[in-house]
Order: C-alpha cells, then sequence, then structure tokens
C-alpha cells in the first residue's frame, strides 16, 4: 500500500542564542487508508512536526513526501487535495456558516456538496448563523467542516475534539470513520488517550523530537507486559517510602510500580493472583487501606511508562 506521508530524517532546530532543536530525525511512514495518531506532552515536538507536513513550517533537514508530493515543488496540488484543522481557527465572524464553507469549498477543484458536508458535522441548524453567534463546540465543527469540504485524501485533525461536548466528540468520531469508510487518509493529534485508543490504527509517540513507541493501541499496551492495573490508597497523608515499593514490586505477577496522585498503582499480569497477597500485606502495616480499584491497562499507562509524563504535561 502507498504512503501518504513518508518522512525520512526530519530535523528542524529553531535558531537564537541558545538554539532549540525541535524534531531530531524523525521517521514517519504512514499508509493511505489509515488513521494514525501521533501523541506526545507539551515540548515534545509533534506540533512542529505536524506543521512541517502541514507545509506551514520549512524543515531544518530531511525528506518529506505527502500524498508522494513535496511541498517544494507541488504546494497548489498538495493544497487541493490535504484538509487541515488547527487547534484554533479564525473565521471571519461575519459570514454565515453556509458562506464560511462555500467559500473554502471555491479553494478545491473537487469539493463535496455544502448540503452534505453541514449534514455530516451537524450544523444544518445554524447554516444562516454567523460565525460570531457559534459557540466553542459549534466553531470547532466548523473548522472541521471547512477541512473535508474539499474531499481530501489526506486530513490533519490537530486536537479537534478540545472543548467539545461528549456528543459532539461522538459525532466528530463518526466523521473520522467515515473518512476511512472512503479509503482517506487522518493524522490525528489528540490530548484525549480514549479518542486516540478508539480511532486510530496505528499510534507514534513522540518525545525529545523522536518517536519513542510506534504500534497500534493494542500492541503498545501489550508493551508493558502487563493487562490490568490495580490501584490503591491508604489512610493518611504519609508519603510511601522505597522500602515500601520495594516490597510491592515483590508482590507475585506485580511488573511495575508507580505513585500517582498520592495513590499506588501496580502494573499486574493478574489481578487475582496479586490482590490477596496485597490485602495481606496492606493488614500488616500501620495503615488501614482507603480504597482499591482495577482496571484494564491503557494508553495513558504506556504514556506515562514512556515518557515519565501525561499527555498534558509540559
Amino acid at each position: 500500500m502507498a504512503s501518504a506521508i513518508q518522512v525520512r530524517g526530519l530535523r528542524k532546530t529553531y535558531a537564537g542564542k541558545q538554539p532549540v532543536e525541535a524534531v531530531r530525525g524523525l521517521d514517519l511512514d504512514v499508509p493511505t487508508g489509515e488513521c494514525f495518531g501521533l501523541l506526545g506532552p507539551n515540548g515534545a515536538g509533534k506540533t512542529t512536526t505536524v506543521e512541517i507536513l502541514e507545509g506551514l513550517l520549512p524543515p531544518t533537514a530531511g525528506d518529506v513526501r505527502i500524498l508522494g508530493l513535496d511541498w517544494a515543488h507541488d504546494q497548489l496540488a498538495l493544497r487541493d487535495r490535504i484538509g487541515v484543522t488547527l487547534q484554533e481557527t479564525k473565521f471571519s465572524d461575519k459570514l454565515s456558516v453556509e458562506e464560511t464553507l462555500r467559500l473554502f469549498a471555491s479553494f478545491h477543484s473537487h469539493a463535496r456538496p455544502v448540503e452534505d458536508v453541514l449534514a455530516e458535522t451537524g450544523l444544518v441548524e445554524k447554516r444562516k448563523a454567523w460565525v460570531v453567534h457559534l459557540s466553542g463546540g459549534q466553531r470547532q465543527r466548523l473548522a472541521v467542516a471547512s477541512a473535508i469540504i474539499g474531499d481530501p485524501d489526506l486530513l490533519f485533525l490537530d486536537e479537534p475534539t478540545t472543548g467539545l461536548d461528549p456528543q459532539s466528540r461522538r459525532q466528530m468520531w463518526a466523521i473520522v470513520r467515515a473518512l476511512r469508510a472512503r479509503g482517506r487518509t487522518v493524522l490525528l493529534t489528540t490530548h484525549y488517550m480514549d479518542e486516540a485508543e478508539k480511532l486510530c490504527d496505528r499510534i507514534a509517540i513522540v518525545d525529545h523530537g523522536q518517536v519513542i513507541a510506534l504500534g497500534s493501541p493494542t500492541e503498545l499496551i501489550r508493551s508493558l507486559g502487563c493487562d490490568h492495573v490495580v490501584e490503591f490508597a491508604l489512610e493518611g497523608d504519609a508519603p510511601v517510602d522505597e522500602r515500601e515499593l520495594e516490597e510491592l514490586r515483590k508482590l507475585p505477577s506485580v511488573r511495575s510500580v508507580r505513585i500517582e496522585a498520592g495513590a499506588i498503582q501496580l502494573a499486574v499480569a493478574e489481578p487475582h493472583v496479586t490482590i490477596p497477597p496485597l490485602l495481606a500485606h496492606v493488614a500488616r502495616g500501620a495503615r488501614p487501606l482507603a480504597s482499591l480499584t482495577t482496571r484494564q491497562a491503557s494508553l495513558e499507562d504506556v504514556f506515562v511508562a514512556l515518557t515519565g509524563r501525561h499527555l498534558r504535561d509540559g
């Protein structure tokens, strides 16, 4: 299958008294028809990478091919074949929703009918409303509508559901799935791990300007070496010392231990094997158990294990 995005040795350095190397030799391959997630904590180089792929920034070094073309020689052809939703999109306040979409449709040679896009993004009732009168969520849906009106072969969605209510988020997910069903390619960045897990065929986790993990959501979660997390808290505010953590690491089926917001999280292969000796261990201590929960391991656990930070952390 041909690559919609192919990147080799991508580098981006911002000049200054102390130059900042935002992207450091990054490689990517995104096949046609895939929904590909690009995740990374703030300052990891993710946004810089996406802006280079979108043709908004020139790279310092490396080769970037988009739909088999490159920005240096094929800019007009690429603009006609891609759609872009930025983290924040500015529209003319005194244009209506319908007028805005007709304007964006005029930029493309094979635009979709405005009626179809209004229906797909849930904006039919707002078609005559001025942009200035739209809510934040409606503006976000208009941004996506403007990106898909050209029937793009490749769609860049940069945090498209930020600020949306749960119903609007599900509607946005349906749009992404419909694009994939038509054989289109989507590159998605998001701060919602459940969103990436549900929508993306594969995910690249970027940190310090490089890809540090790549695979399907299932493959990335399995890379933890466990399927479950047991989280518990003890009464009182006394910190847990290293000796205590070392004893927890020795419990059966435990793969790793970390402290998160005052609670202790055990990554385990088999929770039914871990929990009885864990309860016996706590009962022998001076502090009673305050809470205990179990859950499936998630992409958030993978992310923290790899980067030491949550997705929203700087």
